[in-house]
């Protein structure tokens, strides 16, 4: 039975997201705190209270302060032309970053940013000073937090794991259901209860092509 939707692979760890991937959509929309550096015509009419000079004109004012989604912010954002600053959301500052460095264990990552790892790989996109904390923080999370998410879902084999899959972050998830999925794999290999082994699709359209050439 055919799914009405295959999963698209995350392109956020990257240099841009993948436009086909419901992750990353979902991801491109979480807020983040800017600040206009320059007078931005019109756009006073997506927000009321802040707009300023001549009716027609609906003008955002310099030094406003706004939430703006992440795919808004990068499309305004100009190292030359100093459009808006971005501000670091509270969870990647120097004051998570130290809680994050002393146990990132007890920490509720889908509580406090469900595209937790995605997002802040996205504020590298905004040449902030503190880039290089940031990129070692999230590497150095993710490492503490790994074997725990893997050792749990090895060792977790039928067993209510909601309470641990909800602090989660949805890359974490991921990795999780794919150790489940390995240790169902392999408890059914040794129950002589595995799925018969087939070629690969590689293989096998390798195999078509080799036919279509020797017809020819």
């Amino acid at each position: 039975m055919s799914e009405a939707y295959f999963p698209v692979e995350s392109g956020a760890l990257g240099s841009e997201e993948n436009f086909l991937s419901l992750d990353d959509i979902l991801l491109s929309h979480e807020k983040l705190p800017v600040r206009t550096e320059i007078p931005m015509p019109r756009l006073g009419v997506f927000f009321q209270d802040r707009s300023a000079g001549a009716e027609g004109d609906h003008a955002l004012p310099q030094g406003s302060k706004l939430e703006l989604p992440l795919w808004l912010a990068k499309g305004l954002f100009d190292n030359k032309r100093r459009v808006l600053s971005v501000e670091l959301p509270k969870l990647y500052q120097q004051g998570w970053r130290t809680v994050f460095s002393a146990d990132a264990n007890v920490v509720d990552l889908h509580k406090m940013g469900p595209h937790f790892y995605g997002f802040g790989s996205q504020l590298l996109h905004f040449d902030s000073p503190e880039n290089v904390d940031i990129s070692q923080s999230l590497l150095q999370t993710f490492i503490g937090r790994f074997r725990r998410i893997m050792d749990s879902s090895q060792n977790a084999y039928n067993e209510d794991t909601s309470a641990l899959v909800a602090r989660l972050d949805e890359l974490e998830r991921g990795l999780f259901q794919i150790g489940q999925r390995g240790l169902n794999d392999f408890q059914c290999w040794e129950k002589g209860q595995a799925s018969q082994i087939t070629a690969s699709s590689l293989v096998q359209n390798y195999k078509k092509r080799k036919f279509a050439d020797m017809e020819h």
